[in-house]
């Protein structure tokens, strides 16, 4: 039983996860070596693969540090599968590096309710969403999430100016790289990406049937996980809601994002799946979790191979 393999969080099953999401983003990016095998892009590729595995090692690190779901693969599972119902996004470089800063910063954003070191948590949180906006600029909304946990863990004075300090060191670091590198000023329209609202890809089955999918699943899920937040002590509501807020934030990411081939959704995915994940480790409605997995699982082969 699928149910049964993904309750607990072990190394095999951390192992066919990786093994899963290496096989789908290898098959999206063969077709780039149709006109000529590149070793230097290979190893771009490699890289790039490196990252998304440890975006995903690093989500399971938070959800389990922080208690933010049971000890089972589901989170992680969940995750790989959002990622690889995409093909656009397996060949986004930008947001599966911007992401992975996502959550280093998320990492340290979550660590503020220990209330020790707090001003150079802020700074590094700070830091990590400024360099994630290198690479996809509108993840900086995310920069909101950092006053949130400000608000609820340390709200000083000197810490509300923290934030700024970060982005202004990001600022400094940018624009010497790029005079350094490059001999050419990093300006604010270099940094800047321009929203697009068109949404008439999401017209493509491709986009469609996953996409829909996964929302429906959130609407699943969602109400289990407002429960949990009622039911959760006072000191671990905060927590929580920071991943409410941090899926409202992946949704406005998506809408302001240039693109809308289904990669602006890759921020949205890690949310979601701490979300799911709460759902999968409940005891109740088991066999009809057995069909929902089940369906999440074959849907990428069948979005890859039928449409």
């Amino acid at each position: 039983m699928l149910t049964s393999f993904f309750s607990k969080s072990k190394p095999f099953n951390l192992v066919v996860i990786i093994v899963l999401m290496s096989l789908f983003y290898i098959g999206a990016n063969a077709g780039h070596w149709d006109e000529g095998f590149d070793w230097l892009e290979l190893l771009e590729k490699l890289a790039v693969l490196l990252v998304l595995v440890l975006s995903l090692l690093v989500l399971n690190f938070i959800a389990k540090k922080n208690e933010l779901t049971k000890r089972s693969a589901y989170k992680t599972l969940l995750f790989a599968i959002f990622a690889v119902s995409f093909v656009s996004l397996l060949r986004n470089e930008s947001v599966i590096i911007a992401n992975l800063c996502v959550l280093f910063g998320l990492r340290r954003i979550i660590s503020l309710k220990s209330h020790i070191a707090v001003q150079k948590k802020i700074f590094d949180a700070a830091f990590w969403i400024c360099i994630a906006s290198l690479y996809d600029f509108w993840s900086v909304l995310f920069l909101i999430l950092v006053f949130f946990a400000i608000l609820n863990f340390a709200s000083s004075f000197r810490n509300w100016l923290v934030p700024f300090v970060a982005i202004l060191a990001v600022a400094l670091l940018t624009v010497c790289f790029h005079l350094l590198a490059y001999d050419q000023f990093y300006s604010f329209t270099d940094w800047f990406q321009a929203s697009n609202f068109d949404f008439s890809k999401y017209g493509d089955l491709k986009l469609l049937i996953p996409l829909s999918v996964f929302l429906t699943l959130l609407l699943w899920t969602l109400i289990q996980y407002f429960s949990a937040i009622q039911k959760a002590s006072i000191n671990r509501r905060p927590v929580l809601s920071m991943i409410l807020l941090s899926l409202i934030i992946s949704a406005a990411v998506a809408i302001f994002s240039p693109t809308k081939n289904g990669s602006e959704l890759i921020f949205f995915f890690v949310p979601l799946s701490i979300i799911a994940s709460n759902y999968f480790d409940s005891k109740k409605d088991r066999i009809f979790k057995e069909v929902i997995l089940a369906t999440l699982i074959l849907m990428p082969v069948v979005v890859a191979f039928f449409f």
